[in-house]
């Protein structure tokens, strides 16, 4: 009897394996205008907090403060990390963030293209 092959589906053949310290993240962010939105951006990038980060603009939050429902015009951070970054990453958006109490959420990327997910994790690389 002729044994068969297994089928390689090609999207398991792209997921890269995860260490704890290498799993890439999705931290997520608002700020209060376009130009502090910019300068957190470009401060985590030297730093090398995060590989990539995206701004979406005309956000407009509902939220609680102070016992009162508050709202504004926010932009939206995207920051692509890693966990090996996220305490260095939050401590450094405490410390230069506008924000009394600034959002800071992170969500494991689960899944992600090989290729992007190297160039990320070397984009952080110190040299």
């Amino acid at each position: 009897m002729a044994q068969r092959r297994k089928k390689t589906n090609t999207l398991t053949r792209t997921i890269s394996p995860f260490t704890h310290r290498n799993q890439p993240l999705l931290v997520l962010t608002t700020a209060g205008s376009p130009s502090e939105a910019r300068r957190l951006a470009r401060l985590l990038l030297k730093h090398k907090l995060a590989g990539c980060i995206n701004l979406i603009p005309h956000i407009h939050s509902l939220y609680w403060w102070r016992g009162k429902v508050a709202h504004g015009k926010e932009i939206l951070l995207f920051i692509k990390t890693s966990a090996f970054r996220l305490n260095q990453l939050a401590r450094f958006l405490k410390l230069h963030h506008s924000y009394e109490v600034p959002e800071l959420i992170a969500i494991p990327i689960s899944w992600g293209d090989e290729v992007y997910l190297e160039w990320l994790k070397q984009s952080m690389e110190i040299s």
